[in-house]
């Protein structure tokens, strides 16, 4: 199992640290299979949120064969401008099992055309803006997370955790969420 977090600069820190934390901690208590890497447009460090600078393990053309996708929020605007990152983004969500955002990711599958007629959701404070930019979305408010199809969107940052830990379930088990939930000490939030 390949989990690609999609980063770039002025990503939001914890909308990907956030996921990483979960899925690597769901590869020591038992997934062992699983694969958890940063793939950014190019290899070299970037700055997110913060001043935090991260080192991507893979680009865009570099990465392994993704089973499952998440696109992060942040600073997005030049994101969804890219024509390179909007394209790669399509690729990837042909072959993934799961493709998902954290908090404003949601305007970058948006802008491929992944959530047309889906539910989605993202931070409170841009809500409105996705609506507007995006009229074919249905989004809704209220959830740590929605599920439409393949999709999982999350609402603004921690709410990734929550949305993370739903995907360990569903890609391996219930228990094996629950001990990662409890080695994180986080209190696992729910929508279903």
């Amino acid at each position: 199992m390949n989990i690609g977090i999609y980063v770039y600069e002025h990503a939001e820190v914890l909308d990907f640290a956030g996921p990483f934390e979960v899925f690597s901690t769901a590869k020591r208590l038992g997934a062992d299979s699983w694969q958890v890497g940063l793939i950014a447009e190019q290899d070299t460090p970037l700055l997110a949120r913060g001043g935090l600078r991260v080192v991507p393990d893979y680009h865009l053309a570099n990465h392994p064969t993704l089973d499952v996708l998440l696109v992060v929020g942040g600073v997005h605007h030049e994101q969804v401008t890219n024509p390179s990152v909007i394209d790669w983004v399509k690729q990837q969500d042909a072959i993934t099992q799961c493709t998902a955002s954290v908090c404003t990711g949601a305007f970058i599958l948006a802008e491929a055309g992944l959530l047309d007629g889906r539910k989605v959701i993202t931070h409170w404070e841009d809500m409105d803006d996705l609506s507007r930019a995006y009229p074919p979305l249905s989004v809704v408010s209220g959830k740590r997370w929605v599920r439409d199809g393949k999709y999982l969107t999350s609402a603004g940052i921690s709410a990734g955790i929550d949305m993370s830990l739903q995907l360990v379930a569903d890609l391996h088990s219930e228990d094996l969420a629950l001990r990662v939930a409890k080695q994180m000490d986080y209190h696992w939030q729910r929508n279903e």
